[in-house]
């Protein structure tokens, strides 16, 4: 497996590992809750990593198959 791949755990552990710590309402940050904020960020950040990995796996690198 590419290391590049491994980057798709960071998302899966900031959610499973990340919450607990992350569970309480105050501060807010952003007007959100801190948990809500961390949950938001989370769904960004996956977006952001899986267009990484999209740009390194080289099977995307060849041109469209007809």
């Amino acid at each position: 497996m590419k290391m590049f791949r491994l980057l798709a755990l960071l998302p899966f552990l900031a959610m499973l590992v990340g919450i607990p710590f992350v569970n309480r309402v105050t501060p807010y940050v952003l007007g959100l809750p801190f948990i809500l904020f961390w949950i938001v960020m989370c769904v960004v950040v996956t977006s952001v990593i899986m267009g990484i990995i999209y740009k390194l796996d080289p099977i995307n690198k060849g041109g469209e198959a007809e």
